[in-house]
């Protein structure tokens, strides 16, 4: 099994641990858009806490890589999913808030 194979089961296997409706093919589609940054224990999860990147992820996913709009939808989504990872969840995998986010926007044909 590869290191992407391992990352994608690990994240395919905290997604069902955590009662998340995600499907293995987009979790495997959005690890593989995210290259070599899952690779790094830093940029493999997201600090909810911190503004700045929360900033970072609605500018260059939600609006460059997924084409939307800013707005304050783009805001209460990130929040919904952070709520949904779990707020004191210490692994806030990348690759399943994107993977959810996507879902929400129903942006799946960009990683089809």
């Amino acid at each position: 099994m590869s290191k992407l194979e391992e990352k994608i089961a690990a994240y395919t296997a905290e997604a069902k641990k955590l009662n998340l409706s995600v499907d293995e093919a987009l979790i495997a589609s959005v690890t593989k858009g995210l290259g070599p940054s899952i690779f790094n224990a830093d940029a493999e999860t997201i600090a909810a806490s911190d503004k700045a990147e929360l900033a970072r992820l609605k500018t260059n996913f939600l609006i460059k890589k997924l084409g939307l709009e800013d707005s304050p939808e783009l805001d209460q989504a990130i929040d919904d999913v952070i709520e949904q990872v779990g707020k004191s969840n210490r692994n806030k995998y990348r690759a399943i808030v994107y993977a959810l986010l996507v879902k929400k926007f129903k942006k799946e044909s960009v990683y089809a």
